[in-house]
């Protein structure tokens, strides 16, 4: 019978492509989520019955044990970037983390992948970094021959990153952004999802990976990349720290004071935190290139999903070939 693998978070960003390379490679794939109605569109990854979406709460022992019973494997995948209602940083990622490693060798199950983040440290003031570092800290106690993956800002057709601030563009001639000087190393998501399922099939080396693309820029160069694919002049104006801490301050008040009912999608001020520090790939550390993995250009891979944002969409090509032709 085929082996079997549950990935929790396995609908979300980095878990969907994680789930379909699972497939294809022949396991059996189950993926545990919060809704598993809205995470249907897992099941073609693979042929009937092989991807199912099963309900499933992190925060729960009895959940998470049922969602890995009879499992090879596990892929811890679920992350927040703003905590909300229940879901806090504390109870999801340092605590949901654990718990999953935690049950999953209570049940014997010896292989499992934990997707972290570049900048986790326990040490940060950063609630976000800080229990990133408590989870793989976790993870590590309890399942020691665990591969953490600890990817930059990731990037692809569904990314809440290239496509937010592309949608911002149309707003207006400013693009404000927070840290623009402040270093990211953007990965590819298929290429974290290719890590997840080396060190589930192939038996690399126990460990944590920083993952980082070929392309190291600052915030700023990479608005100013963004804007050059969706052909689009905007002035990326950096926001100071300072300012950005205090609107921060105002939007997660009107979070708190609307209990809930207001979220706050602009910055908070964890992510202000954050953006104050870079987020690339250290020296020494292993990489991709310890997993034999080539990691794939931004230039390769933006123009794909942005072309969208572009002033005239699919038609912006043809429209500025246009302009050439001679009357």
């Amino acid at each position: 019978m085929s082996k079997l693998v549950t990935i929790y978070g396995g609908s979300g960003f980095v878990g969907r492509y994680i789930a379909r390379r699972m497939a294809k490679a022949g396991w059996r794939v189950r993926v545990a989520v919060r809704r598993p109605n809205e995470a249907i569109f897992v099941k073609p990854y693979g042929v009937v019955g092989q991807v199912e979406p099963i309900l499933c709460n992190i925060r729960d022992d009895a959940s998470v044990a049922a969602a890995m019973s009879s499992a090879d494997a596990v892929v811890n995948c679920v992350g927040i970037l703003a905590e909300d209602g229940k879901n806090r940083f504390d109870s999801v990622q340092a605590e949901g983390a654990g718990r999953v490693a935690r049950l999953a060798a209570e049940q014997g199950i010896t292989s499992m992948v934990h997707v972290s983040a570049i900048g986790a440290d326990e040490t940060s003031e950063s609630s976000y970094a800080r229990t990133k570092a408590l989870g793989e800290a976790a993870v590590l106690e309890h399942m020691p021959n665990a591969v953490i993956l600890r990817p930059s800002i990731v990037f692809g057709p569904e990314d809440q990153f290239f496509n937010r601030f592309a949608d911002m563009t149309k707003l207006g001639p400013v693009l404000p952004v927070v840290g623009a000087d402040t270093k990211f190393q953007p990965v590819y998501v298929d290429d974290v999802a290719q890590a997840a399922e080396k060190a589930l099939t192939q038996g690399v080396a126990p460990g944590i990976y920083s993952l980082g693309g070929p392309d190291v820029a600052s915030f700023r160069e990479l608005m100013e990349i963004m804007l050059e694919t969706i052909h689009r002049r905007r002035a990326v104006v950096n926001i100071p720290f300072f300012a950005a801490k205090a609107m921060a301050f105002g939007f997660d008040m009107i979070q708190i004071l609307s209990a809930g009912l207001i979220k706050n999608g602009m910055i908070t001020r964890d992510q202000v935190k954050n953006l104050a520090k870079n987020n690339v790939v250290g020296d020494a550390e292993k990489t991709f290139a310890d997993l034999g993995i080539q990691p794939t250009t931004m230039a390769s891979i933006l123009p794909e999903y942005l072309w969208r944002f572009r002033p005239s969409g699919q038609y912006d090509a043809i429209k500025r070939s246009a302009k050439n032709l001679r009357t």
